[in-house]
C-alpha cells in the first residue's frame, strides 16, 4: 500500500497519456512501478466512462456532500471531483479500475497531507460499501471556454473546394461569436430555439449560448453579438491564403511537368483541376473580404436574456448546475427559410463517413437506425432524457454502458467523446466570498490518441448524442493549467439543455423549444 508521497518521478509520469499530462499529489492504493531500462517510457493512460457500478446510486444521493464535506473539513482546497476509470491507452479491452478523482489548485495542498486526504476519502467510500474504488488526487484547476451584413453561407456539398472555407459562415451549429464590446472573449453559438406551441417560427429565432461569450447581465438590451471576431476572421483569411498557395503550388509543378515530357497527359489533367480549384478559392477569398471583413457586416443579432453567472443555482435544490447561458435574438436578414437547416452540425470532410460511424458506435452489438447523412448535416431534435444520461442503454468497445457523443465549437472543430454517467462537481473560488459548487455533466476524451474533447473559445457549443438528441451546453472543463491559452482539458463540463430550457422559461421565455423552422 502507498502510505508515502509520491516521488517527483511518479508525480509528473502517473498520468502519462492525458491531455494535460497533470500533477500527481497523492492516492491510495499499490506502490507505482518506475519505468526501467535506458528506452522506458511512462505507461500511457486513458480516461473512460465508469458504468455499471454500485457507487452510481449513491454518488448524489449523499456521498458527494459528504466527501466535500470532508474535504472541506480538512482545508483542501479543492477544484473539481471527478468518478472515472482509468486505463491503460494500450489495453482498451482491458478492465480500468474506478477512481475518485480530486482536483486540487496546484501546489496548493503537500504530499503528505494528500495522502492523509486521500486515505479518509477512501475511508469516506467503505462507509457507503464502496470497496473497490482508490482515491487519486492531482493539481487540476476548473476554467470557463469562453473566446447587418450579408446573409449566412448555405452549406456546400463535399466536392465543393470552398466546403472547409464556407462552414464557419452558415447556419449549421459551432458559429464562432463574440460580444461587440468584448471581441476578446470568443465562444461558440450552441444551439436556436424557438418559444411558442407550433413548429414553425413565424416570431423570432433565438440562439443559445454561454454568457461568458456574449454579454454582461447590465448589458442585455444593447449588446451586439458578431458572428467572427477580428482575431478570428484574421487568422480564418491565412487560411484561405494558405490554400491558395498550395494550389498555385501544384500549378507550377503540373508546368514543370509538362515541359518535361513527364507523365504529361496526366499533368496535363492535374494542371486543369488545380487551376480551377485556385480560381475558385481566389474569388471566394474576394468574396468574403469585400463583403465579411468590416465589422459591422459580421453581426449575427442581439442579447435578450442573458441570467448573471452562477454556479449550484436552481429551483430544484436537487440539480444545482451551473448556469452560464445567454439567448441572442438572430437578425433576419442573416438567417431565413432558404439558408437555415433548422439546429444541424456539419459532420465536415475530414472524418470519412465510416470511420465516424464506427467511432459513435464502438461496439457492433449496439442496435442503432443511425445513417451518415448525405449532405454530411446531423440534423438535431429534442433531448436526451436524463434518465439515459445517468443509465445509457449503448455499450463501449469494453461492453460498458456508454454514451457516446458530439459537438462542433469555433476552436477544436468536430470531436468526439464519452460522456460519464456519473456527474462531476466543480467548486469555484472568489477573491471577495469564499467558493460556490456545481454539478456537472462530464465529458471525457474519446481515447487516450483523441485528444482533449474541447479546447479554449468552444464554450457555447451543444453536445449532442449520434441520434441528434442534445445533452447539454459547454460550459468548460478542467486541467493542468489555470491559463487559458496552455490549458489543455482532460474532463470537459457541460449543463443539461434540459435544466437551461426550463430556466429560461422561468427567466419570461415562452415555451422555449429546440426544434424551430422557419417559415418561408
Amino acid at each position: 500500500m502507498a502510505h508515502s508521497p509520491p516521488s517527483q518521478m511518479e508525480a509528473e509520469f502517473y498520468y502519462a497519456g492525458l491531455p494535460s499530462n497533470p500533477l500527481l499529489v497523492a492516492r491510495t492504493g499499490s506502490a507505482w512501478e518506475a519505468p526501467r531500462g535506458p528506452e522506458a517510457y511512462p505507461v500511457r493512460k486513458e480516461l473512460r466512462p465508469v458504468g455499471n457500478h454500485p457507487l452510481a446510486d449513491v454518488w448524489e444521493d449523499n456521498l458527494a456532500l459528504k466527501l466535500h464535506a470532508l474535504l472541506d473539513s480538512m482545508d483542501v482546497e479543492w477544484t473539481s471531483t471527478d468518478v472515472v476509470r482509468i486505463g491503460l491507452a494500450n489495453e482498451p479491452s482491458a478492465p480500468a479500475p474506478v477512481i475518485l478523482w480530486i482536483g486540487v489548485f496546484p501546489e496548493s495542498l503537500s504530499g503528505d497531507d494528500g495522502v492523509a486526504a486521500a486515505y479518509k476519502c477512501r475511508d469516506l467510500l467503505v462507509e457507503f460499501n464502496i470497496t473497490d474504488v482508490e482515491v487519486e488526487i492531482r493539481e487540476s484547476v476548473v476554467t470557463r471556454s469562453a473566446r447587418a451584413g450579408p446573409k449566412l453561407l448555405t452549406p456546400s456539398y463535399s466536392s465543393e473546394f470552398t466546403v472547409h472555407f464556407r462552414e464557419p459562415f452558415t447556419p449549421t451549429l459551432g458559429i464562432p461569436i463574440c460580444a461587440q464590446t468584448t471581441p476578446w472573449a470568443e465562444g461558440t453559438g450552441g444551439f436556436f430555439i424557438a418559444e411558442g406551441e407550433g413548429r414553425n417560427t413565424k416570431g423570432r429565432l433565438l440562439l443559445v449560448t454561454c454568457s461568458a461569450c456574449s454579454v454582461s447581465a447590465e448589458q442585455v438590451q444593447k449588446q451586439v453579438v458578431r458572428s467572427s471576431a477580428m482575431r478570428q476572421f484574421i487568422t480564418y483569411l491565412e487560411s484561405i491564403k494558405t490554400e491558395i498557395g498550395d494550389r498555385e503550388w501544384l500549378v507550377q509543378d503540373n508546368k514543370k511537368r509538362i515541359e518535361e515530357v513527364e507523365g504529361k497527359d496526366l499533368a496535363q489533367a492535374e494542371l486543369g483541376e488545380a487551376q480551377k480549384m485556385m480560381e475558385k478559392v481566389k474569388t471566394f477569398q474576394k468574396y468574403m473580404l469585400t463583403q465579411w471583413a468590416a465589422p459591422e457586416s459580421r453581426v449575427l443579432g442581439h442579447v435578450v436574456l442573458s441570467p448573471p453567472i452562477s454556479v449550484g443555482s436552481s429551483s430544484d435544490e436537487d440539480e444545482g448546475y451551473t448556469e452560464d447561458w445567454a439567448v441572442i435574438e438572430v437578425d433576419a436578414s442573416k438567417i431565413d427559410a432558404s439558408n437555415f437547416n433548422g439546429n444541424a452540425i456539419d459532420l465536415g470532410t475530414r472524418i470519412p463517413s465510416a470511420e465516424y460511424r464506427r467511432m459513435m458506435h464502438p461496439n457492433i452489438e449496439n442496435a442503432h437506425g443511425f445513417t451518415y447523412p448525405r449532405d454530411r448535416l446531423l440534423r438535431l431534435r429534442d433531448t436526451i432524457p436524463e434518465d439515459q444520461m445517468r443509465r445509457p442503454t449503448a455499450i463501449d468497445q469494453n461492453g460498458e454502458p456508454c454514451l457516446m457523443v458530439l459537438k462542433r465549437g469555433c476552436t477544436s472543430g468536430l470531436t468526439i467523446g464519452r460522456a460519464n454517467n456519473i456527474c462531476s462537481y466543480a467548486r469555484y473560488y472568489y477573491p471577495y466570498y469564499n467558493w460556490e459548487t456545481s454539478k456537472e455533466w462530464a465529458i471525457l476524451p474519446r481515447n487516450s490518441e483523441s485528444g482533449p474533447f474541447s479546447k479554449n473559445g468552444d464554450s457555447g457549443s451543444v453536445i449532442v448524442d449520434g441520434r441528434g438528441r442534445m445533452g447539454g451546453l459547454l460550459t468548460g472543463g478542467t486541467g493542468k493549467h489555470a491559463s487559458l491559452s496552455k490549458s489543455q482539458l482532460d474532463i470537459t463540463y457541460a449543463t443539461p439543455v434540459d435544466f437551461i430550457l426550463k430556466r429560461m422559461q422561468e427567466h419570461g421565455l415562452h415555451k422555449p423549444h429546440v426544434n424551430p423552422v422557419l417559415a418561408a
